[in-house]
């Protein structure tokens, strides 16, 4: 009997059946759309994704530009590999923030121990859209991540308000999508959606590609709060009870450090990363406080417009 596990050479097959899959769907996009454009955020998964998107179309440039919608609340650590990453490929960077939404009025800042910007995106991002005119945005999300995802199509339909409804999405048989919409509608497009976090990895150990640093080991001050150990900064709002003390951490998964939880861990090389993401037991978004808000909250913040 066989172990059921593949070999190197199978895994690898397998990885570019997944990047064939992935590069399919970029040229769709751009054979479909006019305005599109790429969600990139500076983690993996958008790392990822822009990677592809640049092996879709060598050796030209990238068609459309990256957006990213910027909490204010971001890593340091993001942020600088975000702006690195898109001198060295060349492409274009969009960026809105959802201080700006704030200050105009359009979204109201949460206020206490539990507040997040994360919720807020949702209005900066649909505002972007509109202010592009972008007919499609393409982003990094997983059907592994969390159960509204496993809900999507890759060409997601999204209405005029830019709102997801499950029951409203049109059929994929043999990788054939529909991109026709009514003006004012405009599609999310996952290519990545075949994938998961174990083949994310594997896939940036494949390719060489630059990641940062948060992944690995650090050590960092957090606090732990209903089990999630949340890094400790000035936009975090404490609790009485709760004093940051010092923590050898990592993230899988990097977002708004006020709702972004590290796992304690000492995988300080992408081996290392590899083996324990093979042995978890729970999700990567299992860290993210926001998510725990209630059972169905990515999917009321999907319904909303959010990524």
């Amino acid at each position: 009997m066989g172990t059921g596990l593949k070999t190197e050479t199978e895994e690898l097959r397998y990885l570019r059946e997944l990047e064939a899959e992935a590069i399919y769907t970029l040229r769709e996009v751009a054979g479909q759309f006019e305005r599109p454009v790429l969600l990139f955020s500076g983690g993996k998964d958008s790392i990822v994704l822009a990677h592809l998107a640049r092996k879709a179309f060598a050796p030209g440039p990238l068609p459309f530009p990256l957006l990213h919608i910027d909490t204010g609340h971001n890593f340091e650590e993001t942020l600088e590999f975000r702006d690195r990453l898109v001198t060295e490929i060349g492409a274009t960077l969009i960026v809105r923030y959802v201080q700006d939404s704030i200050d105009r009025g359009r979204v109201v800042e949460e206020v206490g121990p539990y507040s997040s910007r994360n919720g807020l995106q949702t209005v900066t991002l649909l505002d972007a859209i509109a202010e592009l005119k972008a007919d499609a945005a393409l982003g990094g999300a997983r059907r592994d991540e969390e159960k509204a995802r496993a809900k999507e199509r890759v060409f997601s339909h999204r209405d005029v308000f830019g709102q997801w409804d499950p029951k409203n999405q049109r059929p994929e048989l043999w990788h054939i999508y529909n991109g026709m919409k009514s003006p004012g509608e405009h599609f999310r497009v996952f290519p990545l959606s075949n994938w998961t976090e174990l083949d994310i990895w594997q896939y940036i150990v494949a390719e060489g590609l630059a990641i940062p640093s948060l992944y690995f080991s650090h050590v960092r001050d957090v606090v732990q709060r209903q089990e999630v150990l949340l890094a400790w900064s000035e936009h975090l709002t404490p609790l009485p009870e709760e004093t940051p003390s010092p923590r050898r951490v990592r993230f899988r998964t990097v977002g708004d450090s006020t709702c972004t939880g590290a796992i304690e861990s000492n995988a300080s090389s992408l081996g290392e990363i590899l083996a324990e993401v093979i042995s978890a037991r729970v999700t990567e978004r299992s860290g993210r406080a926001d998510d725990r808000r209630s059972d169905a909250a990515m999917e009321d913040r999907k319904r909303q417009g959010y990524f």
